[in-house]
């Protein structure tokens, strides 16, 4: 069972990072639908394109009432958001879309280079997956060190397997892809990772507000399995016990600092897991 303290200073650690700074932040409004958060500072920059484009007023930012349909919205906020990368203020292009929408699922709004989300603060999805290992000396749990090439937390800890919902692509399509490409775990297995709820992230960041939906799934995987990433995306892996997972992401600094994305996922495994026994060592 993980001490309750440890469990405390998890929380306390992950609504430190998820602390908005003082600052003011003005909805996005998109055919009269609030869809994202932008900055004072990010919002005049957006003034600069025009009011054809953006409408940036005290209260809001309101994307240009003549763009209609999602092909307009979409060519007029890629043209934008080429400008923005070009200047250096979208550092973690990908060369993929996210579908923005009123909710998950939903027609969308437009789509926008993953990038640039959290420019406008927009609400992004993502699936998380908790590889685990059980057998007679307790539970384990797989950790991946995330690339050092990585935009985004670079070198930190993660879950085993995480990634946006790309456009097109359902919760459980995202899982099986990126399994496979975050620890080489093939279909007929990742198909197996059971939904474990949802959290919500958001936090200030360096390209603006990270406002998330996470997906939580557990896959119980052979004791005998190794991950192998695939995508160049991870640079090792690490099975550590429950009680050595909860430590590491309630210490959240140095070199084995844990993405505040993955804290809250192994945060909630342990809170829905709290008689797991964890005692195994690696």
């Amino acid at each position: 069972m993980t001490d309750p303290a440890i469990l405390a200073t998890i929380r306390a650690r992950l609504e430190r990072a998820q602390a908005l700074p003082s600052i003011r932040y003005r909805p996005f409004v998109v055919a009269d639908i609030a869809v994202g958060q932008i900055d004072d500072a990010r919002a005049a920059r957006l003034a600069r394109f025009g009011s054809l484009l953006f409408d940036v007023r005290d209260d809001a930012v309101t994307l240009g009432r003549g763009l209609h349909s999602e092909p307009s919205r979409t060519a007029a906020l890629a043209s934008v958001a080429r400008s923005l990368r070009a200047e250096g203020a979208l550092p973690a292009w990908r060369d993929e879309l996210y579908a923005i929408a009123a909710e998950f699922g939903a027609p969308p709004l437009f789509h926008l280079e993953r990038g640039a989300a959290r420019y406008f603060g927009l609400r992004t999805f993502a699936a998380h997956v908790n590889g685990v290992v059980r057998d007679d000396h307790g539970t384990s749990m797989w950790l991946a060190r995330r690339s050092v090439s990585k935009a985004v937390d670079p070198g930190l800890l993660d879950n085993l397997v995480g990634g946006g919902i790309a456009a097109g692509l359902s919760v459980r399509q995202t899982v099986i892809k990126e399994a496979w490409e975050e620890a080489g775990i093939d279909e007929s297995l990742a198909s197996r990772a059971t939904p474990g709820g949802i959290l919500h992230v958001q936090r200030a960041m360096f390209d603006g507000l990270q406002r998330e939906t996470v997906f939580v799934h557990d896959l119980a995987l052979p004791p005998k399995f190794l991950p192998a990433n695939q995508d160049g995306e991870a640079s090792e892996h690490r099975l550590v016990s429950l009680a050595e997972a909860a430590r590491l992401v309630a210490t959240g600094e140095g070199a084995d600092e844990v993405t505040v994305d993955a804290s809250a996922v192994v945060l909630d495994y342990l809170m829905r897991h709290p008689k797991t026994n964890g005692d195994r060592r690696r």
